[in-house]
């Protein structure tokens, strides 16, 4: 189960490259339900999520290089590039900045994953987050592999 809330971000904290990158490529062989792909650094995944907004059930299977290679040329709409930065925050939780590039540069998302509902709901984003966007869906990456944002 994946418990998260996003947001947009205008302006990244000052230090924020001097977290851990992760480079990131991901695209989409279906997005009802979604199946994804993603190249994270040097390892390869077939992820499943469910509907939902802030909760969803997510699965995730690995994949070799070679298999991720063979679906991609499979993909709908663009392949989204983003690095994602880790941050961490208060009460042992962990920022996660993806700063996309290509077609979707400028734009940048702040994710936060929660292990529970009510965690989530309660949670004070700091002052460098911008706009909840948790439960529009619109700022979801399959739906950014298929519009502008």
């Amino acid at each position: 189960m994946e418990i998260e809330r996003k947001y947009l971000i205008t302006t990244p904290p000052e230090n924020y490259t001097s977290y851990p990158c992760l480079q990131i490529e991901q695209g989409y062989l279906c997005t009802n339900p979604v199946v994804r792909i993603r190249k994270q650094d040097n390892s390869y995944y077939l992820t499943y999520k469910s509907k939902g907004l802030m909760i969803r059930e997510e699965y995730n299977l690995p994949l070799t290089e070679e298999a991720y290679l063979h679906l991609r040329q499979k993909t709908d709409g663009r392949l989204i590039s983003k690095q994602r930065y880790r941050i961490p925050f208060q009460d042992s939780l962990t920022i996660e900045l993806d700063i996309f590039q290509g077609e979707l540069a400028p734009l940048m998302l702040a994710e936060v994953e929660f292990s529970s509902k009510e965690e989530a709901d309660a949670f004070q984003p700091p002052k460098w987050f911008g706009e909840d966007v948790t439960f529009t869906g619109a700022y979801h990456n399959s739906v950014l592999s298929l519009n502008e944002p």
